[in-house]
Order: C-alpha cells, then sequence, then structure tokens
C-alpha cells in the first residue's frame, strides 16, 4: 500500500477565505492610495522646492548685490575721509613747521637780551640802579620765555594731534581694507552658479564664526570711524588757527616790546650822557673854586700871621709897662688902648682861625667831593659804553629781521581749514 499523504495544515472556512481575499484586495488599494498621494505631495513638493530653490537663490543674488553696493558707499566714504585726513595731516604737519620756526627765531633775541643784562650788570657803584631799561630787558626776557613756551606747547599740542590723525587714518586704512576684502569674496560669491566648478558642499556651512557682528553693528563701526577721524580733524584745524593767530599775537607783542626796550636804552643813554656833561662841568667848577680857595686860605693865613704878630707887639707892652714902679703903674688911657687893642686882635685871630678852619675844612670836602666826582665820572663813562655795546649788541635784531630771508606768514590771508594745494600723503 502507498503511504498517506501528511496531514494538512490548519484549513479555513469558505468565508474565511473571501474575507482573507477581501482583506488582500483592501490592502492593496489602500497602499495605492497611500502612494498615489505620496506620488502628488512629492511632486508638488518637487514644484514647491524648485519655486523656492530658484527664489532663494534670487533673492540671496539680490541680498549681495545690494550687500555690495552697501560696502562699495561705505567704502567710498572711507576713502574720501581718509584722502581729507591725509590733507589735514599734511596742513597741521606745515603750520606746525611754522610755529618751530617762529621757536627758533626767538634764540636769537633771548641771546642778545640776556647779553644786554650781562652787559648793564658790569656797571658799578651808583651807576648800577634799576632803572627802565632793566625794567623793560627783564620784560622782554620774560616775554620771550613765555613765547617759547607757549609756542612749545602748541609743537607739542601738534605733535599729539598728528599721532591722533595717524591714528585715525590708520583705523580707516584698516577698515577701508576689510571693505576692500569684503567686496572681493562678495563679487565672488555673486558670481557663482550651480554650475561653477568651485561649488562644494561645506562642514556645517551655517555656522555663526567667532567675532560676527551684526549689520548694526558694522555700520556703527564704519561710521565711527568716520566720526572719529572728523572730530581729530575738527580739533586739527582749530589748532592750526590757534597757532596762527598765536605766532602773529606773539610776533606783535615782541615787536612792540623791542621797541619799548630800545626806547628806554636810547632815553636812558641820552640821561647818562647829560648827567656825564653836568658832572664834568660840575668837577671843572669845582676845581676852580678849590684853586680860589687855596688862594683865599694862604691869604687868611699871612693875615693871622700879622694879627699874630701886632698881638704879640700888644702883649709884650702890657706886660713890660706892669714894671712901672710906684704910683706911675697907671691904668692910663694907654693901657686902656692896649687892653681894648689886645682883645680886638684876640677877637680877631679868633675869627680868622675860625674862617680859616672853615676855609681848609670847606677845601677838603670840596677834595674829598671832587675825588668821588672824578671816581663817579669815571663809572658814569663806563655805563655809557655798557649802554653802548648793548645798543650796538641790539643791532643784530634789526640785522636780523631785515636779512633777505622769505619772512613766515603769521597771519593767513584765508581761514587755514580751506587750504587746497597741499599735496596728500602717501596711501
Amino acid at each position: 500500500m502507498s503511504a498517506l499523504p501528511a496531514k494538512p495544515g490548519l484549513r479555513l472556512s469558505v468565508s474565511e477565505w473571501y474575507s482573507r481575499n477581501h482583506q488582500l484586495s483592501a490592502t492593496a488599494q489602500h497602499e495605492r492610495l497611500i502612494s498615489n498621494v505620496i506620488r502628488q505631495d512629492g511632486r508638488s513638493l518637487r514644484n514647491e522646492t524648485n519655486c523656492k530653490t530658484t527664489w532663494d537663490e534670487s533673492d540671496t543674488s539680490r541680498r549681495l548685490r545690494d550687500r555690495v553696493l552697501d560696502v562699495g558707499r561705505s567704502k567710498d566714504v572711507l576713502e574720501t575721509c581718509a584722502q581729507k585726513v591725509d590733507e589735514e595731516m599734511e596742513a597741521l604737519t606745515l603750520s606746525k613747521e611754522q610755529t618751530e620756526q617762529a621757536l627758533a627765531a626767538t634764540v636769537i633775541p633771548l641771546e642778545v637780551s640776556t647779553e644786554c643784562v650781562t652787559l648793564r650788570e658790569g656797571r658799578r657803584g651808583c651807576e648800577l640802579v634799576i632803572d627802565p631799561v632793566d625794567e623793560q630787558l627783564k620784560k622782554e626776557v620774560d616775554l620771550i620765555g613765555r613765547v617759547q613756551q607757549v609756542l612749545q606747547q602748541h609743537i607739542d599740542k601738534a605733535f599729539e594731534q598728528l599721532s591722533v590723525l595717524q591714528e585715525a587714518r590708520h583705523q580707516l586704512t584698516s577698515d577701508l581694507q576689510n571693505k576692500m576684502d569684503t567686496l572681493d569674496i562678495d563679487m565672488s560669491c555673486l558670481s557663482l552658479t550651480i554650475k561653477s566648478p568651485q561649488i562644494s558642499l561645506k562642514t556645517n556651512p551655517t555656522r555663526i564664526p567667532s567675532g560676527s557682528s551684526t549689520p548694526q553693528e558694522w555700520l556703527q563701526f564704519s561710521q565711527y570711524n568716520v566720526s572719529r577721524a572728523q572730530e581729530a580733524m575738527q580739533v586739527s584745524q582749530q589748532m592750526r588757527e590757534d597757532m596762527s593767530l598765536t605766532r602773529a599775537q606773539l610776533q606783535n607783542e615782541l615787536e612792540t616790546q623791542r621797541r619799548a626796550t630800545e626806547f628806554a636804552l636810547r632815553k636812558r643813554n641820552h640821561h647818562e650822557e647829560q648827567a656825564r656833561d653836568e658832572l664834568e662841568w660840575q668837577i671843572k667848577t669845582t676845581e676852580d673854586e678849590m684853586t680860589e680857595m687855596e688862594s683865599d686860605i694862604h691869604g687868611l693865613d699871612t693875615d693871622l700871621q700879622a694879627k699874630t704878630a701886632a698881638l704879640k707887639l700888644a702883649h709884650t707892652r702890657l706886660e713890660n709897662r706892669t714894671n712901672r714902679p710906684g704910683m706911675d703903674l697907671c691904668r692910663d688911657e694907654v693901657q686902656h688902648g692896649l687892653v681894648t687893642e689886645v682883645n680886638q686882635l684876640e677877637a680877631t685871630i679868633l675869627a680868622l682861625k675860625q674862617k680859616l678852619s672853615e676855609a681848609q675844612h670847606s677845601l677838603q670836602k670840596m677834595k674829598l667831593h671832587h675825588g668821588r666826582m672824578l671816581q663817579d665820572l669815571s663809572r658814569k663813562q663806563e655805563a655809557l659804553s655798557l649802554e653802548q655795546r648793548s645798543m650796538n649788541t641790539r643791532t643784530h635784531l634789526t640785522s636780523a629781521s631785515c636779512s633777505g630771508k622769505t619772512p613766515v606768514l603769521l597771519v593767513p590771508l584765508t581761514n587755514s581749514s580751506g587750504r587746497s594745494n597741499l599735496q596728500l600723503l602717501a596711501q
């Protein structure tokens, strides 16, 4: 006998069989429906994303073009500002050099004034007086010192301002270079397309690089650099005008003081010449009076000797008459006459001695005063010589001012900020 077939698996009923077939059909229909929906959604997504991608690429290109225009305008502003800064630096440097020349021009006047003070310190005795010339010379020295201090302060401030301008110029240059590099990058990005061979996928391209700034910060940074440079230029322009005005004012003060000093020196020289001439006349007159006084003293001495001889005679007569004997020792008219004569002679001799002493004392005083006048005359002549040397020394001031050098223009004919013929500094 043949073997029986294996026992079949679980058997389904007819209804279950129909139900299973229906389920398979329904599932297939459902999956086809889902597939259709997905296909429709996919087509819609493709159309939508294609439009979106095209629009985004176009919008990005438009934004790049706008950004290039913005960066270009900012670059133009920076270039214009940098050029103005270069012009202002050139103008400030020129003004600083003029101030340095004005400062150097005060060296000779200071040396001359100091030499005049030193010369006049050589006066001796009563000629060493605090006269208007001393006052004017000291004022001149003090004025020159103050002028040098003020000019040096302006030079120092100009040097510091040049440093500020150079720093502002450096910031503008750095910002300008960044703008140019940015333009190159953005122009390169603008020229790229989907067919460009340089494009590729990058790792995390949407990251925010460190040091990134916002558009407001970007704009404020350039505006700050320009504003800072403009403020520095305004300060520089005001500084140049102040230096120009200060140089003119100080030059006028120096010229006024120079004239006042020379006027005082000429006036003092004239007074000293008058005093010298007066003293020479006094010396000559005193010498004449001394000669007459010596003659009168000789006469007084002669008269005194004569009166002394007469007194001796009267004394001898009186003394001899005291030897009369007895009643002949009489106080007669002769006795009275001799006594009167003696008294008159003694009074006369006393008066002559007093007058002789007065005359000798007066002569001695005149001799002493004559010696003092001679000494004073010598000192006056020395003082006059020193005054003449001082006046000759001060001729260096006028010769220096009248030399063939081109004078520095102290007062600008126009506003110094309007200078237009300046050479630009190297970029």
